[in-house]
């Protein structure tokens, strides 16, 4: 499944990547120069695909800079959805701020996620990835085969990691939520917002279930990404300065 041509070719580049980046930093990681490969491969490849984040953030700026004109307009047009549907998709089209825009960037990714997934959980790429171990443990080696050398204690060392990370992520959604009044730039008081308000926080721990059922290699791709993700939102999502005043004029 998934094995057509161009997927395969671009496991294969990827593959070629990390051997690359295994080979460079074998005199300094040493046995532990493929596991680190991995986090160097997964920085590389974030920072590829940055500008399609950012993008992402500013199409949310508008958006919940908009948040007061859209709670107008469903307060003005309660009574007729026909006629709120359309007021909104004007008001997101004058100020460039379309909801579906907001989807394009994810969509964007998808193709280099699916890359690192195929390459960090199949024998694609020809790398002998899986086969490469980390603290005497197999990076094929996922939970449920059971206590090989340290898989638990580097098993439970990475789910903790994912978990702190996804509680921090939660935690500062549910924040921006209660600060913008919005939720994923759409009004808390629009339909449906409570249960999104609600579920947006929880996905997050997704992650520790996903990391579950993974091998080792994906989930420390699947924590340093996740880890970037963190520190890429604390970064573009800090609150702006408000502009200096000067009085006396």
């Amino acid at each position: 499944m998934l094995a057509f041509a161009p997927l395969h070719d671009a496991v294969g580049v990827a593959g070629r990547a990390l051997a690359w980046f295994t080979t460079l930093l074998e005199p300094l990681a040493g046995d532990a120069a493929t596991a680190a490969a991995i986090v160097v491969l997964t920085v590389v490849v974030r920072l590829l695909i940055s500008p399609l984040t950012l993008a992402q953030v500013r199409g949310e700026r508008r958006r919940v800079a908009l948040a007061p004109e859209v709670r107008e307009l469903q307060r003005r047009y309660a009574d007729d959805p026909g006629r709120l549907q359309g007021e909104l998709f004007a008001l997101y089209r004058a100020n460039g701020a379309s909801p579906v825009s907001g989807c394009l960037p994810l969509l964007l990714q998808a193709p280099f996620l699916l890359v690192m997934y195929r390459l960090f959980t199949t024998a694609e790429g020809g790398t002998g990835l899986l086969t490469e171990r980390l603290a005497g443990v197999p990076l094929g080696h996922h939970l449920g085969d059971g206590a090989v050398g340290g898989a638990l204690p580097l098993f439970g060392a990475l789910l903790a990691a994912l978990l702190a990370l996804a509680w921090w992520t939660s935690r500062r959604m549910r924040r921006a939520a209660a600060a913008s009044g919005t939720v994923a730039g759409t009004p808390t008081e629009g339909p449906g917002a409570a249960v999104l308000g609600r579920l947006l926080p929880l996905l997050p721990y997704t992650t520790v279930l996903v990391a579950l059922v993974l091998p080792l290699a994906a989930v420390i791709y699947l924590v340093t990404t996740t880890a970037w993700s963190a520190g890429e939102q604390a970064v573009l999502r800090r609150p702006r300065p408000e502009p200096a005043r000067i009085d006396g004029r």
